[in-house]
């Protein structure tokens, strides 16, 4: 392990190969395309290749092919033994003075739970998301949402379908992520983005560290042809994220380690749910 370090060390002292590790990092377990990570990036594709490559070449990013794409995701094993090989000596032998990190071993304590799903307009997925958690688990979660990029209102469409579900629309607005990153903020427990785009920006640094999740999906306000079939793109936006809540309003975070929680909330990222209407 030793031995590889220097290279390892290297290949991330290039600021743009390190932004490509850090997007990567943020993506964890996401297998992304290099297609999204140039575009992300602003890097030309015949560059994040070469990137990407060397990346893979010291085992800090490994490489899938799926059709005839190429995804990459971070080999957490080669990085823990990284860092854990950067941080054996912190403090003489006291790495949790060092380490800025939970190791992630507590249950959760038992009571309610603050969430946040984040997406670019905070229009359609992360309302639905707000919206149906807020209906479904309200005893026991207090429901967010916020975007990177808000738009001033929210999508006709969405507006639609929740109240057709007979959602409460008087509480949702339209609001920018900035809004839940100052000092009067609520403490988020978990924090969720439902978009590709989103997840791709650098957030805050949530205090606290909430367990995070990745629950992307397709953009319905990018839908086209005739009304009736936005619309449906919208109701399988909103049956794909009530299975996804379903889910996760089923774990018991009080009964759970953080490891355990983590594992099940990327697990429900992972996973494509049956899409309930």
């Amino acid at each position: 392990m030793e031995k590889d370090v220097p290279d390892q060390l290297s290949v991330l002292g290039h600021p743009q190969r390190l932004a490509v590790f850090r997007l990567l990092m943020r993506r964890y377990p996401d297998r992304v395309p290099a297609g999204e990570l140039a575009a992300t990036l602003g890097i030309k594709a015949s560059t994040m290749s070469t990137y990407l490559s060397a990346l893979t070449r010291e085992r800090l990013v490994e490489q899938q092919r799926s059709g005839t794409s190429l995804l990459y995701a971070i080999d957490m094993s080669a990085v823990q033994r990284l860092f854990g090989y950067l941080f054996s000596d912190c403090c003489r032998g006291r790495p949790d003075v060092c380490l800025p990190f939970s190791t992630g071993t507590p249950a959760m304590p038992d009571r309610k739970y603050n969430v946040l799903f984040i997406c670019v307009g905070n229009s359609a997925r992360s309302i639905f998301a707000e919206s149906i958690l807020r209906e479904y688990a309200g005893d026991r979660f207090n429901a967010f949402s916020a975007g990177t990029r808000p738009g001033t209102q929210l999508n006709p469409f969405a507006v639609q379908v929740l109240k057709d579900k007979g959602h409460d629309i008087s509480v949702l607005r339209s609001k920018d992520l900035t809004e839940f990153s100052g000092p009067d903020a609520p403490h988020f427990d978990f924090v969720f983005t439902v978009c590709d785009q989103a997840a791709n920006e650098e957030c805050p640094a949530w205090e606290g560290q909430p367990v995070t999740g990745h629950w992307g999906m397709p953009d319905p306000v990018k839908a086209e042809g005739r009304d009736a079939q936005k619309a449906l793109a919208f109701q399988h936006a909103y049956g794909a994220l009530k299975r996804r809540i379903e889910l996760f309003t089923a774990l018991h975070p009080d009964s759970l380690s953080r490891a355990a929680i983590q594992q099940a909330v990327d697990d429900i990222g992972r996973a494509k749910p049956e899409v309930t209407a």
